[in-house]
């Protein structure tokens, strides 16, 4: 339900009543209107009206503590080149020095679910998009997986976040993993680093545009793919149809290569989580999220295959 200026009732939506009040974009707030835009778990993320002219945008208001991990300076250059390729909707500049993100709204394109990946030429779809985002020009943040998870290991102790009862065994086999990456080098890409389902927005001649580059980094090109894999609970059979898609073969490293990063996101996403049961004011089970994911990196680094494809790298 949209509401008009001056009909906050909680904090969040007082935010929101201040940003469009103070974005030159938004002229005062005249005529406009805002509505809660559900699916993410890190941002406060609105849809703001012109019911007196022409405009619709999306605005996302940083998440309370999302400041620690995220490089907003980044994000913006990132959405930037994303939307010159075609590959995003139009970014706004104003209050982008407070982390605040405007974009246009797409009417004409809708979040994707899991069940639109269960047919092949939406991946394929997917997969074009990748490619695009990976030959983008390069951005001035590298971040690979390895930083990401150092970066929440210390936010943990310093917030006194809980910690799993067996994150020694999890963060040995990560080093294991960090010595056998770095000796087979690292592939760095602008990769995207955050492909949830309704990251993808699908337009009604089943195009997909990108959606929320706050994650962006340099990083290695298969850790897009170990995390996406992964987000989208792809059938290994899957997995060698797309690697095939977008490497034009399939080959043992490069699997090896999106297995491993596969877990290692689900160790950085666990350890996202106990960082967010400190400091999110969002009505989100960050808890049950971070031990799925904790117990999926498990999975794969249990399996006897494991040191098999750390050789491979």
């Amino acid at each position: 339900m949209m509401k008009a200026l001056g009909s906050a009732q909680h904090p969040m939506e007082d935010t929101i009543e201040s940003v469009i009040r103070e974005a030159p974009l938004f002229q005062g707030g005249a005529g406009m209107v805002y509505g809660p835009v559900s699916g993410g778990i890190s941002n406060e993320n609105w849809r703001v009206k012109n019911t007196q002219g022409a405009g619709d945008w999306f605005v996302k208001v940083p998440g309370n503590g999302t400041e620690m991990f995220i490089d907003r300076i980044t994000a913006i250059d990132a959405s930037k080149k994303a939307a010159a390729a075609g590959l995003g909707p139009r970014v706004y500049d104003d209050l982008a020095d407070r982390g605040v993100e405007i974009n246009d709204f797409l009417p004409g394109h809708r979040p994707s679910n899991h069940g639109d990946f269960a047919d092949l030429e939406t991946c394929k779809t997917a997969i074009g998009a990748y490619r695009i985002l990976h030959g983008l020009p390069a951005l001035g943040l590298t971040k690979t997986v390895f930083d990401m998870i150092d970066e929440h290991v210390g936010q943990v102790r310093d917030l006194g976040a809980p910690m799993y009862k067996d994150s020694d065994w999890i963060l040995l086999n990560t080093a294991i993993a960090r010595d056998a990456m770095n000796a087979s080098g690292l592939d760095l890409v602008t990769s995207f680093n955050d492909p949830m389902p309704g990251n993808f927005m699908i337009g009604e001649d089943g195009s997909i545009m990108l959606i929320d580059y706050e994650y962006a980094s340099m990083n290695d090109r298969c850790y897009d793919f170990g995390i996406w894999f992964g987000e989208m609970f792809f059938s290994p059979e899957r997995e060698l149809e797309l690697i095939e898609e977008y490497f034009g073969e399939v080959r043992s490293d490069i699997v090896s290569r999106v297995i491993v990063h596969k877990a290692l996101a689900d160790v950085k996403w666990c350890l996202w989580s106990m960082v967010q049961l400190k400091v999110s004011r969002l009505r989100f089970d960050f808890h049950k999220y971070g031990m799925w994911k904790k117990m999926r990196a498990r999975a794969i680094m249990e399996h006897p295959d494991w040191s098999t494809h750390l050789r491979k790298l």
